[in-house]
């Protein structure tokens, strides 16, 4: 993956550049699903973590979950979720703005002082198209695009996922090296400079 390439993955559709990782454990939850499918979900998000750097816990010490995920059939079943209007502000006006564009999916983040990701809340209306998809690759590419602040047209045009020959599904090898990029140490949680993409794809050979 280029420099380019990976600067698109992080340019706004407004044309500015804003990069952030997480900038502490993730504590997810998941509302809506079956028990196994619970597991599968959060097995998902551990295996990103672990091909990143990064790490869940039970627990966030501030937030208690950090992370929460709703699957649910239709954008207006929001309206009776308690407390959720405190968490997205102007829940009303999103709830409308996704049932006019018909959208399947939606996240919002939070940030903390330092420009990190804080907080993350996944709303997923379960239409025929996501339907379609096994409950690993669904629970993989959500995981994937809750790691990273990635741009509204990052997966756009192409999946995060590949299948092997054997049907197994996995993280495509250029995203993976761009999370473990994204979450070294010596890289900042948070930045709005375009030669940031130049550091990311700098990082990338060292650490493969």
């Amino acid at each position: 993956m280029t420099a380019t390439e990976i600067e698109h993955m992080f340019t706004r559709t407004d044309g500015s550049y804003v990069f952030a990782r997480w900038g502490r454990p993730i504590s997810p939850v998941v509302f809506g699903v079956m028990d196994e499918s619970l597991s599968v979900v959060k097995s998902a998000i551990e295996a990103v973590c672990l091909a990143c750097g990064h790490v869940t816990v039970e627990l966030d010490p501030e937030l208690g979950s950090n992370m929460m995920m709703f699957f649910f059939s239709n954008w207006d079943e929001l309206g009776s979720v308690p407390d959720l209007d405190q968490l997205i502000p102007n829940l009303a006006q999103v709830v409308d703005r996704l049932q006019v564009a018909q959208a399947n999916q939606y996240r919002a983040f939070r940030f903390d002082d330092a420009g990190a990701i804080q907080a993350c809340f996944v709303f997923l209306r379960v239409d025929e198209a996501l339907e379609q998809l096994e409950a690993d690759s669904l629970a993989l590419s959500q995981a994937v695009q809750v790691m990273l602040l990635w741009s509204q047209d990052a997966f756009h045009e192409t999946s995060p996922l590949a299948v092997l020959e054997s049907g197994v599904t996995v993280l495509r090898p250029e995203i993976a090296a761009v999370l473990r990029a994204a979450y070294d140490p010596i890289m900042p949680a948070r930045a709005d400079d375009p030669s940031h993409a130049l550091r990311l794809h700098a990082r990338i050979p060292m650490l493969s």
